[in-house]
C-alpha cells in the first residue's frame, strides 16, 4: 500500500512542478516538453535523493504532516523544480525551430481534453499516412528537379489519402503558380474531391432552425436533389412563395465548423512539424501557405461574406459601360449559412459558342465584356472577383449576357497597391522597365528596391523575350515576373499575389473559348478607354485650385526657408554639421533593443542575488549559533532564486533569437 501512496504522492509532486515551472519560465510554453521535463525531472531527483538519503531513513513510513514538514522535502521539490527548467532548457535548445502563436495559444489548458485528444488522434493518423508514403525518404532529400518530383508525388499522395480539407488544400496549392515549382502544380492538379451530397432531411433540418420556420413557408418548390455538392455546402434550385421568382439556396453543412476548424489545426500541425524538419519545405514557405488557406477557407464558411462580396462588386459596376451581370442576392434570406440569389439559367463561357451564334452575338464582344468588367474590378475599385475560371463564368440562355459566379473568393486591393498594379500594367504594355520597377514598389512588402539598376536589367531581359510575340502568354510573364522577384527576395502583398494568380485564370478562361485572345492588347484598349479614372487626371480647373491649394500649405516653409539655408552654411562653416540618426524610430529596432535591455536588466539581478548569496553563505562560516542558519539559509534561497532567473532567460533568448 505505502508503494501506491508513494506513486500517488510522486504524481501529484509532478503536477505541481509541471505548473510552476510553466509559471517560472513565461507563458507559451509547450506542453509536451513541459510534461517530459516534469517526468524526467521527478523520476532523476526522486532516485538520486532515494540512492543518497531516503534508503537510510524511515522517510517514506512517515505520515503526510511529518513529511510536508520536513526540510528535506523542501530540498527535494526545489531540486525537482530547478531540475524540470534546466531540462525545457535543454529540449528548447535543440529545438531546430520556434512554434508558432497557433500552436502557443493551443496548448497549456486542461478544459479541452477532448479536442486535444481528437487532435492528437488525428495527428498521428496524419503521420502515419505521411511516413507510409515516403515522407521520411523525401525529407532527407536536396532541392534538385528529380527530388521535387519526388516530394511532389509524395505530398500529393498524403494530401489524397488524409482527405478532406488537405485535398482541399493541395487544389488550392496547384494555382500558386508563383510560389511552388512547376512539378508540384503538376501533381496537385492531379486531386480530386468526391463529396457525398447531404440528406435532403437534413438539408431541410438546417433551412428549418435557420428560418425559424418550415421551408414551405418561403419556398414554393424546393428541389430535393442538390445541383451541386462541394466540401463547404450545397446548392439546390427553389421557387419563393411571394414572388414565384426562381431561386437558388446555398447551404452550409452541418458540422462543416466543427470538423473543418479541427482538420485545419491538424494541417497547420502538419505543416508547421514539416518546416521543422525540411529545408525545401522551409524556402517553400509551407507553413505560410497553409495559414493563408486556412485564413481564407475560414471565409468561405461564412456566407455573409460571399454575399457581401457581391454586394460590393455589384455596386463597384453600377456605372460600367461593360455589360456584365451578377446574380441578385436575397438578404432578408440569407445569414452565415444560407444564401439565397437569382437562379442564372445559362451554360459555361466554354460551352457558349453555339448560343451566341444562334443569338447573332459577336464572341469577341463578350468576351470583351467579361475582360473589361473584371479589369474594372481589378484596376479601378479595387475590389475584385478572385476565381474566375470558366466554371464561375456563365451566359444566359435567354439574352446571351455574361454573367459572373461565386463569389466566396474575393479579393481587395487598397488605392496604393491599386496604382502600383496599373503602373506596372503600364510599364509591359509600353516596354519601359522604369514604369515597371516605380510599379513594383507599391506591390512589394519592403519598397526600398535595394538593387534598382540590377532589377531593372531583369525587367528589360523578361521585356525583350516577350517583343514580337503574336500572343502574350499571361502566366508566363508573370511566372517570369515572380522568378525575378524571388531572385531579388522581394515578396508581394497576399491581395497582390491574389490579383496576379486572378489575372492568369482569367487570361485562361478567355483562352480557352479563343486561343488567340490577347489580353494585353485589350488591356491597352481598356487603358485608353478609361484614362480618367486610371491616371486620376484632374481638369485644368480643378489643377489650378490644387496648385493653389498646395501654395497656400506651403508658404510658411517657403518664408522660413533662406533662414534655414543661411544657419545650414554658417554650420558648415564652423565645423558643426551633425547627422542625426534614430535608431527607434523603427519599431523593429526599437523592439529587438528594448527586448534585450529587460533580458539585460532581469541578467543583472541575478548576478546581484548570486553575489549577495555567496558573500551570506562566506559570512555565516565565521558565525555560531542560529544567526548561521538564517544566513544559510537565506543565501540558498538567493541562489535558487537566481539559477530560475537565469534559466528562465536562457529560455526567452533562444525563443527570441529563433523568431528574428
Amino acid at each position: 500500500m505505502s508503494i501506491v501512496v508513494t506513486i500517488i504522492q510522486l504524481l501529484v509532486m509532478g503536477f505541481f512542478i509541471y505548473f510552476l515551472s510553466g509559471r517560472l519560465m513565461g507563458t507559451k510554453l509547450n506542453m509536451i516538453k513541459r510534461i517530459l521535463s516534469a517526468v524526467l525531472s521527478v523520476g532523476l531527483t526522486t532516485f538520486i535523493f532515494w540512492y543518497s538519503y531516503f534508503r537510510h531513513t524511515n522517510f517514506f513510513n512517515q505520515d503526510v504532516v511529518e513529511q510536508v514538514s520536513n526540510i528535506t522535502t523542501l530540498v527535494w521539490f526545489g531540486s525537482m523544480l530547478l531540475i524540470s527548467m534546466l531540462f525545457y532548457l535543454i529540449f528548447e535548445l535543440f529545438d531546430p525551430k520556434q512554434e508558432s502563436d497557433f500552436q502557443a495559444n493551443q496548448e497549456n489548458t486542461f478544459l479541452k481534453i477532448r479536442s486535444n485528444y481528437y487532435r492528437k488522434r488525428r495527428l498521428a493518423q496524419v503521420f502515419r499516412i505521411a511516413f507510409k508514403q515516403g515522407i521520411g525518404k523525401a525529407l532527407q532529400y536536396k532541392r534538385s528537379y528529380e527530388n521535387d518530383r519526388y516530394i511532389a508525388v509524395v505530398l500529393r499522395n498524403i494530401l489524397e489519402e488524409t482527405g478532406g480539407i488537405f485535398i482541399k488544400f493541395g487544389q488550392v496549392l496547384s494555382t500558386r503558380k508563383d510560389i511552388l515549382p512547376p512539378v508540384f502544380i503538376e501533381e496537385f492538379s492531379k486531386l480530386q474531391q468526391n463529396v457525398r451530397a447531404m440528406p435532403s432531411d437534413e438539408v431541410q433540418q438546417i433551412i428549418r432552425r435557420e428560418f425559424g420556420e418550415d421551408p414551405s413557408v418561403y419556398f414554393k418548390y424546393f428541389s430535393e436533389s442538390p445541383l451541386a455538392a462541394g466540401s463547404i455546402g450545397q446548392v439546390h434550385r427553389a421557387q419563393l412563395r411571394d414572388t414565384n421568382e426562381e431561386v437558388i439556396v446555398k447551404v452550409l453543412r452541418s458540422d462543416v465548423t466543427r470538423i473543418m476548424n479541427k482538420d485545419l489545426d491538424i494541417l497547420l500541425h502538419f505543416a508547421m512539424w514539416l518546416e521543422e524538419e525540411s529545408i525545401w519545405a522551409e524556402n517553400l514557405g509551407f507553413y505560410q501557405l497553409a495559414t493563408g488557406f486556412a485564413s481564407g477557407l475560414r471565409e468561405e464558411i461564412n456566407f455573409d461574406i460571399e454575399r457581401r462580396n457581391m454586394e460590393q462588386i455589384t455596386n463597384a459596376l453600377k456605372g460600367s459601360d461593360h455589360n456584365v451581370r451578377i446574380p441578385k442576392v436575397y438578404p432578408e434570406l440569407s445569414n452565415r449559412k444560407i444564401l439565397v440569389m437569382e437562379y442564372i439559367k445559362g451554360v459555361s463561357i466554354t460551352k457558349a459558342t453555339p448560343l451566341l451564334k444562334q443569338r447573332g452575338i459577336p464572341q469577341q464582344k463578350v468576351l470583351g465584356e467579361i475582360y473589361g468588367a473584371f479589369l474594372e474590378q481589378l484596376l479601378v475599385a479595387g475590389v475584385f472577383h478572385a476565381d474566375p475560371h470558366p466554371g464561375n463564368v456563365y451566359v444566359m440562355e435567354e439574352t446571351g449576357e455574361p454573367v459572373f459566379l461565386d463569389f466566396g473568393a474575393a479579393g481587395r486591393i487598397g488605392p496604393l497597391q491599386n496604382r502600383g498594379l496599373r503602373t506596372l500594367l503600364i510599364g509591359i504594355a509600353r516596354n519601359d522597365v522604369k514604369i515597371m520597377a516605380q510599379g513594383l514598389e507599391n506591390l512589394v512588402t519592403d519598397g526600398n528596391l535595394k538593387n534598382r539598376a540590377r532589377l531593372e536589367q531583369d525587367l528589360s531581359q523578361l521585356l525583350i523575350s516577350i517583343q514580337y510575340m503574336d500572343k502574350i502568354s499571361t502566366e508566363t510573364l508573370i511566372q517570369r515576373l515572380f522568378d525575378i522577384m524571388k531572385s531579388h527576395e522581394l515578396k508581394l502583398y497576399p491581395m497582390v499575389s491574389m490579383a496576379l494568380r486572378a489575372l492568369i485564370t482569367m487570361d485562361g478562361t478567355l483562352s480557352s473559348v479563343d486561343p488567340h485572345y490577347d489580353i494585353f492588347n485589350e488591356a491597352k484598349r481598356f487603358s485608353i478607354d478609361n484614362k480618367q479614372e486610371l491616371a486620376q487626371t484632374l481638369t485644368v480647373d480643378e489643377l489650378k485650385t490644387t496648385a493653389v491649394q498646395e501654395m497656400i500649405l506651403l508658404m510658411p516653409q517657403l518664408r522660413d526657408m533662406p533662414r534655414r539655408v543661411d544657419q545650414i552654411f554658417q554650420n558648415f562653416e564652423r565645423g558643426e554639421m551633425t547627422v542625426k540618426a534614430d535608431i527607434f524610430a523603427d519599431t523593429k529596432n526599437a523592439t529587438f533593443i528594448s527586448h534585450w535591455l529587460s533580458l539585460l536588466i532581469l541578467l543583472t539581478v541575478a548576478i546581484t542575488f548570486s553575489f549577495i548569496s555567496v558573500a551570506l553563505l562566506a559570512i555565516a562560516q565565521f558565525i555560531d549559533g542560529m544567526y548561521a542558519v538564517y544566513l544559510n539559509t537565506a543565501a540558498f534561497v538567493g541562489l535558487f532564486l537566481s539559477a530560475v532567473i537565469l534559466v528562465r532567460l536562457s529560455v526567452q533568448a533562444l525563443r527570441y533569437s529563433k523568431r528574428i
